[in-house]
């Protein structure tokens, strides 16, 4: 064998891994759970701390539920909008030129978790035994309730 033969061969024998490990990525079936939170503008910098330690640490402390974790403040905040029933109910219907009460709650900051894309994952997500903990530290930077969100994988 050749010098140049031996070289063709581990350059094809690299293409090969790289287009192996390409469509294998590829058929990969996530899903991201994600939400935005509004913060607690009391919460000091060691309750941020231990919750930005907790969150980087799911994917350890929840192996198989949580893949990979993204945390941090959002580029530009998310809107959203609240007001009484009635005026819900018209704005629902489809009405225009509605009039009523309205507030707006900012959410700042957010969370993105990417999961296994399986039925019974957020379920799974929920009864973790460190979930309970984890929540008890992201209570203290966030006012309670979120915006949340589901991106399935294709």
């Amino acid at each position: 064998m050749t010098l140049t033969s031996i070289a063709r061969r581990l350059s094809l024998l690299a293409a090969g891994a790289m287009l192996a490990s390409t469509s294998l990525s590829a058929g990969q079936k996530t899903m991201m759970h994600c939400f935005a939170f509004t913060e607690i503008k009391e919460a000091t910098p060691e309750q941020w701390a231990a919750f930005k330690k907790s969150t980087d640490e799911l994917p350890k402390t929840m192996k198989g539920i949580i893949l990979k974790v993204w945390h941090g403040k959002l580029r530009a905040p998310l809107s959203q909008f609240r007001t009484d029933g009635a005026t819900g109910k018209k704005l629902a219907a489809g009405e225009k030129d509605v009039t009523g009460p309205v507030s707006r709650l900012q959410r700042t900051y957010g969370v993105c978790m990417e999961m296994p894309n399986k039925p019974t994952i957020l379920k799974d997500y929920e009864a973790a035994p460190s979930h309970k903990d984890w929540v008890s530290v992201y209570e203290k930077v966030r006012v309670a309730g979120t915006t949340t969100y589901d991106i399935l994988g294709e």
